[in-house]
């Protein structure tokens, strides 16, 4: 029996090499974890069952050909990496069949070490969201309480990690995406310092901030999927050779280790819960050398307006691709082009996406530019000079990567604001392209909670050693139960849910694919 709610990739290899399971068993494991949960959980949008058991069952027969750290490991792509034959929707309506022609550099670099891909996950549409209701297919639960959200964007990465759907996955993070649902899922989750990895293939929403990230079930997992995906990559200008490989972390110990806690961050709304976990796991800190002081970031209270200006500003821009002339929907019958480029997006696009479309492209018109997106920017520079001052004192900084635990689906769902504040304490390492790591320090409420550890520009083996050591002295080990059904099944959440095949249950609108 494998184990999909405990195991980790670094035992799954270990399997694999002992003999003790072949990757067709490994998985198939998987996948029917995903056939028995995946009605509930809804992490996937497609699942590529048929393609995952032959190629897990090539990687069998040609073992002595693929050898390799990753080679016969299932892993799950969030949907907004393009993926050659495989679709690639983002969770919009408006790519609902389309069918990429290449691979993004990040997937193809796994493919190149013949991990077994189980499918594509959920996410709020675009990438733009910090609950996973934003999807126009399906609402994804959180395993630890199927009436609350994973959190946001990489929401179904997260919660197949959780709910034992996958080994391990890739998600992207804009502003959190990658931590802020770690963090609600009780599972390890990565920001890379922007350029390591290549964005080459990922479907761009804000170009500046974007970067593809591993979520895992531990911190030695993360370190592991990171080195395989990292380096400069021709095909993004914006990628960096590394100045150092990533190491799989061992630090047992933090001493010497000096740790900044910004008062700020405490400040932004921390549930009693979360702080009171987060204060505990400070102590440990000390426990085990390192040395925790109170510093300042002082425009972090600018972070989070300067980023929903310059977020939605790129993705106006990006966005304005999808047309319906070249690929992905287009409306029926319409009269002329004017009209079936407003009737695509008006039918293609869901309400969060106009919605920051709309103040994306107020804040780039003629008369705002610099009241709005040249004054971001400016507070962007600000942000980053912060993190350059406190890291000439400390060598890391620490925080609650959410201000919350998981909340009820719907819950904030009619107040976007209530919905951006979610992202407070995620957000600033974007703006200074910084690497940041969630950890689950334990429980609050009988759900997870997320420590941040950001560090200065490429010290990933530094953010990787204090969270290895810190996780392994918390030993975290609860998991979900996917408790809540009762009250998940109770709210439709505003979204018809994906079959486990991935064939969207709600029908795309009507139209045709160009």
């Amino acid at each position: 029996m494998v184990d999909t709610m405990r195991l980790t990739a670094r035992e799954a290899k270990k399997l694999l090499v002992d003999g003790e399971v072949s990757s067709a068993e490994l998985t198939k494991a998987y996948l029917d974890r995903i056939a028995a949960v995946e009605d509930r959980v809804h992490a996937y949008i497609l699942v590529t069952a048929d393609n995952a058991a032959k190629y897990s069952t090539k990687v069998d027969r040609e073992m002595q050909a693929m050898r390799g750290p990753l080679a016969g490991l299932p892993i799950a792509v969030k949907d907004n990496m393009v993926t050659e034959g495989v679709t690639t929707t983002c969770a919009s309506r408006i790519l609902h069949n389309y069918m990429p022609v290449y691979t993004a550099t990040a997937v193809r670099r796994l493919w190149d070490d013949h991990v077994v891909m189980l499918g594509k996950t959920n996410l709020d549409e675009f990438a733009m969201g910090s609950s996973t209701e934003n999807s126009g297919f399906a609402v994804t639960r959180n395993p630890w309480d199927l009436g609350t959200v994973p959190g946001g964007s990489s929401g179904g990465s997260a919660a197949a990690v959780a709910a034992g759907e996958a080994l391990w996955a890739l998600g992207s993070d804009t502003g959190g995406s990658i931590r802020q649902p770690a963090a609600l899922c009780g599972v390890v989750g990565m920001k890379p310092t922007y350029g390591l990895v290549s964005r080459y293939g990922l479907v761009a929403f804000a170009s500046s901030l974007d970067q593809i990230g591993p979520l895992t079930r531990s911190v030695h997992d993360c370190a592991l999927l990171l080195r395989h995906i990292v380096g400069k990559d021709p095909r993004d200008a914006t990628s960096v050779v590394a100045p150092a490989p990533i190491e799989l972390p061992s630090a047992e110990r933090l001493d010497g280790l000096r740790v900044g806690i910004p008062r700020e961050y405490l400040a932004a709304g921390i549930e009693p819960g979360v702080r009171a976990r987060f204060e505990e796991a400070v102590a440990l800190i000390e426990e085990l050398g390192g040395r925790c002081v109170e510093v300042s970031l002082p425009h972090t209270e600018y972070a989070l307006p300067a980023y929903y200006i310059i977020a939605p500003a790129e993705a106006s821009a990006n966005l304005a691709r999808f047309d319906g002339v070249r690929y992905g929907y287009r409306a029926a019958d319409a009269d002329d082009v004017v009209t079936m480029y407003e009737r695509t997006r008006g039918e293609g696009f869901g309400p969060e996406v106009k919605r920051r479309i709309m103040i994306g492209t107020y804040a780039l018109s003629a008369g705002y530019y610099e009241a709005y997106y040249g004054r971001a920017q400016r507070v962007r520079t600000l942000v980053r000079r912060d993190f350059t001052d406190v890291f000439g004192e400390v060598d890391l900084v620490a925080s609650p990567t959410s201000p919350t635990v998981a909340f009820p689906v719907g819950a904030r769902a009619a107040d976007p604001l209530a919905m951006y504040v979610s992202d407070v304490c995620t957000i600033p390492a974007n703006l200074a392209g910084l690497p940041a790591l969630s950890i689950p320090c334990g429980l609050s409420d009988g759900l997870p909670v997320g420590f941040q550890f950001v560090g200065p520009a490429f010290s990933e083996n530094r953010v990787l050693d204090a969270a290895h050591a810190l996780e392994t002295a918390l030993g975290f080990t609860a998991t979900p139960s996917l408790g809540g059904a009762e009250a998940a099944l109770s709210q439709s959440g505003g979204a018809e849910a994906a079959s486990p095949t991935g064939d969207a249950a709600s029908a795309p609108p009507e139209g045709t694919a160009s």
